[in-house]
């Protein structure tokens, strides 16, 4: 199962129903980075330093971020859903498969 770090602004139900899938997940807030206004360039460092891939729903900043460095642990980055469940079955699929999440980004949009 993946290592993952979830931002400031992804859902929590998300983040829980991933947990119960077996991920291991660790939240900004689990951290003690929360609220502390990190620009995104520390929280993919922070994730990458600790062998965790982001998960976000902050889209352009992190597409920039792995366009100037792949040199990270991935990101994955969503489009927001409702469906917090079904949110989180897309990412376990989108990642199920994959051996190393390493320098990846990966899109998961709702349907």
């Amino acid at each position: 199962m993946a290592r993952l770090y979830s931002n400031e602004n992804f859902p929590l139900p998300v983040v829980e129903q991933l947990r119960a899938f077996g991920h291991d997940v660790l939240t900004i807030q689990q951290s003690g980075k929360a609220d502390q206004a990190l620009p995104d360039d520390e929280v993919l460092k922070f994730a990458s330093g600790d062998n965790r891939t982001v998960l976000t729903l902050n889209r352009r900043h992190f597409i920039r971020l792995h366009q100037k460095d792949q040199a990270h642990s991935g990101i994955i980055f969503c489009t927001f859903d409702a469906d917090f469940a079904g949110q989180a079955g897309r990412i376990h699929k989108a990642i199920g498969g994959q051996i190393s999440l390493n320098g990846q980004l990966i899109r998961v949009n709702r349907p």
